[in-house]
């Protein structure tokens, strides 16, 4: 997602994706968390099993908001 383009064009992927939780003060529960925690676990009990995804279509800018994707065929 965060990888950068050369002058050709061609896509330098980023060394590594990270991904970023940012949680407000004062606007969620203790529960909300633990919800999200438990996604959380969910997804690290299917990673082997999880495909990717791929950037099919994207804006110049802020392509990560407004991005198209397709399944990563494994």
């Amino acid at each position: 997602m965060f990888g950068k383009y050369d002058d050709n064009g061609k896509l330098i992927p980023a060394p590594n994706e990270l991904v970023r939780l940012a949680i407000p003060r004062r606007v969620y529960t203790q529960s909300h968390i633990e919800y999200v925690i438990e996604v959380f676990e969910r997804v690290l009990e299917k990673k082997d099993t999880t495909r990717g995804l791929k950037i099919i279509e994207e804006p110049k800018f802020l392509r990560h908001f407004t991005a198209k994707f397709d399944t990563v065929e494994s």
